[in-house]
C-alpha cells in the first residue's frame, strides 16, 4: 500500500489534518488574495465595472465549485477509496474518466451560456454597458471552460492520492502569475493592452493553462503512485458511476449555492446600481474564509475517503467531527474581525457611499454566522469521501429556499429594505451548517458502508 495511504489510516488525527491541509490552506489563501486584488483592480475603473463583475461571479462561482468543488471532490473521493482498497489499476483508470467528464462539463456550460447568458445576466439587473461587459467576460471564461475544468479535475487526481503539496505550490506560483496578468490587461499595466473587465478572465485562463500543462507532466512522470497512462484510457459505466455517484448529488451544492447568489444578486439588484457594487464587494471578501475551509475540506476529502475504502468508518467520522470544528473556529474568527472592522478593509475597494455601506451592512450581518458555513462547507467535502451525499444535499436544498424566498417575501411582500436580504441568507447559512453536522453526529456515513 502506498505510504501517504497508510498515513491516512494510522496516524493521530489532528496532527495530520493540520498536515495535509496546510498546503492547501496556504494556495486557496493566496487565490482568495488573487480575486481580492483583481476586484481592486476593477475598482479603478469604477462602480459600473464593479457591477458588472458582481453580475458575472455567480457564474465564476459555479464553474470552479462544479469542477472543483463537485467534480473534483467526487474525483478524490474515488481515487482514494481506491488507494484505501490497493487498486491502483483502477485509480489510473479513473484519471482518463475524468478529463473525459471535464470535457463534457465543459462543453455543457458553454453550450447553456451561449443560449441563455445574456439573458441571465439581463434578469440579474445588467444593462447597458454593465450587460455588455459583464457578458463580455463571461464569453471569455465559458469558451475557455475546459482549461478551468481540468485545473480543478486535475489537481483534484493529486490530491486523491494523499499528494497535497505539488497542487498547492503549483497554484500558488500560478496565483502571482495572474496578479500581474490581470494588473496589465485589466489596467493596461506593463505595456500590456487596456482590455478591462473582461482582461481577468484572460489572467485567469492564461495562469489555468500553465497549472493544466505542469499536472499533466506530473501525471506522467515517475514519482507518483497513480499516473496517467495510455494503455489505462479503457472507458467503462462502472467507473464513470463511481465518480457520478458522488459527483451528482454533490452537484447540487454548487448549483443550488449559486442559485442562491443569483436570487440574492437579483434582489440586491432592485436596489440600484451602488447596492450591487457592495453586494459584490462584501460576497468577494468572503474568500477570505473559503481557502480555510477548501484547505481543510480536500484534505478530509481524501483521509475520510481512505478510510472509508478501508473500511474504517469510526476514524473516518472522527475526521469529519474533528475538521468540521476547526473549519467552524476558523471562520468566525474570520467572520467576526471583517464585521468589527469594515471600515479598515472596505475603503480599498471603493469610495462611493452607498457602495460602501451596502458592503459595510452585509459583512455586519453575514460575517458572525461565517462559523455554520465553515463546518457545512467543510463537511460537504468530507461527506464527499465518505460517499455520502444526501444530508449535505438536502441542508443545501435548505439554505437555498430559505435564503431565496425569505429574502424574496421581506423585500416584495413586507417592502423591507436590503438588510432583510441579509438577514434571510444568514439564517439560511446557520441552518446548512447545523443540519450537516448533526447528520453525522447520527451516524449519516454508516449508510453505505
Amino acid at each position: 500500500m502506498d505510504k501517504r495511504t497508510q498515513e491516512f489510516l494510522t496516524k493521530p488525527v489532528i496532527p495530520l489534518l493540520i498536515r495535509m491541509s496546510a498546503p492547501n490552506t496556504v494556495a486557496f489563501f493566496i487565490q482568495s488574495i488573487v480575486v481580492l486584488t483583481e476586484v481592486w483592480f476593477i475598482s479603478k475603473l469604477g462602480t459600473n465595472s464593479l457591477a458588472a463583475v458582481a453580475l458575472a461571479f455567480p457564474l465564476l462561482m459555479i464553474t470552479q465549485t462544479m469542477s472543483g468543488g463537485a467534480l473534483g471532490g467526487a474525483i478524490t473521493s474515488a481515487i482514494a477509496r481506491s488507494m484505501g482498497a490497493n487498486d491502483i489499476d483502477k485509480a489510473e483508470r479513473l484519471i482518463w474518466h475524468s478529463v473525459v467528464i471535464s470535457l463534457g462539463g465543459a462543453l455543457t456550460f458553454l453550450l447553456f451560456f451561449l443560449l441563455f447568458g445574456e439573458q441571465l445576466l439581463f434578469l440579474l439587473g445588467g444593462r447597458g454597458d454593465i450587460l455588455k461587459e459583464s457578458y463580455t467576460y463571461c464569453s471569455y471564461l465559458f469558451l475557455g471552460g475546459l482549461i478551468l475544468w481540468l485545473s480543478g479535475s486535475m489537481s483534484a487526481v493529486l490530491r486523491g492520492m494523499g499528494n497535497m503539496r505539488f497542487p498547492a505550490t503549483l497554484m500558488i506560483c500560478t496565483s502571482f502569475l495572474q496578479v500581474f496578468l490581470s494588473g496589465g490587461f485589466i489596467l493596461g499595466w506593463y505595456g500590456f493592452p487596456q482590455i478591462g473587465v473582461p482582461g481577468a478572465a484572460i489572467a485567469t485562463l492564461i495562469s489555468a493553462s500553465v497549472m493544466v500543462i505542469i499536472i499533466f507532466l506530473k501525471l506522467m512522470s515517475k514519482s507518483i503512485p497513480v499516473k496517467l497512462r495510455l494503455k489505462q484510457l479503457i472507458l467503462s459505466r462502472d467507473l464513470f458511476n463511481n465518480i457520478f455517484e458522488v459527483a451528482i448529488p454533490a452537484s447540487v451544492s454548487p448549483l443550488l449555492t449559486v442559485g442562491t447568489i443569483l436570487v440574492l444578486t437579483g434582489l440586491v439588484g432592485t436596489f440600484g446600481t451602488e447596492a450591487l457594487a457592495g453586494y459584490g464587494i462584501g460576497s468577494r471578501v468572503e474568500f477570505l474564509m473559503i481557502p480555510l475551509i477548501f484547505g481543510i475540506g480536500t484534505a478530509m476529502t481524501s483521509i475520510v475517503g481512505a478510510n472509508i475504502g478501508a473500511k474504517n468508518i469510526i476514524r473516518a467520522e472522527t475526521v469529519g467531527i474533528y475538521g468540521g470544528t476547526s473549519a467552524g473556529v476558523v471562520s468566525i474568527f474570520i467572520g467576526l474581525i471583517l464585521a468589527l472592522f469594515p471600515d479598515a478593509w472596505i475603503q480599498f475597494f471603493t469610495d462611493d457611499v452607498k457602495a460602501f455601506e451596502v458592503t459595510k451592512l452585509y459583512i455586519q450581518i453575514v460575517g458572525p454566522f461565517y462559523i455554520f458555513q465553515g463546518i457545512g462547507l467543510s463537511l460537504y467535502f468530507a461527506s464527499q469521501g465518505a460517499n455520502a451525499m444526501k444530508w449535505p444535499t438536502i441542508a443545501t436544498i435548505a439554505r437555498f429556499l430559505i435564503a431565496s424566498i425569505g429574502g424574496g417575501i421581506s423585500v416584495h411582500w413586507f417592502g423591507y429594505g436590503i438588510g432583510s436580504v441579509f438577514i434571510a441568507s444568514a439564517i439560511a447559512m446557520m441552518i446548512f451548517g447545523t443540519m450537516i453536522f448533526v447528520s453525522i453526529k447520527k451516524g449519516a456515513w454508516r449508510v453505505n458502508t
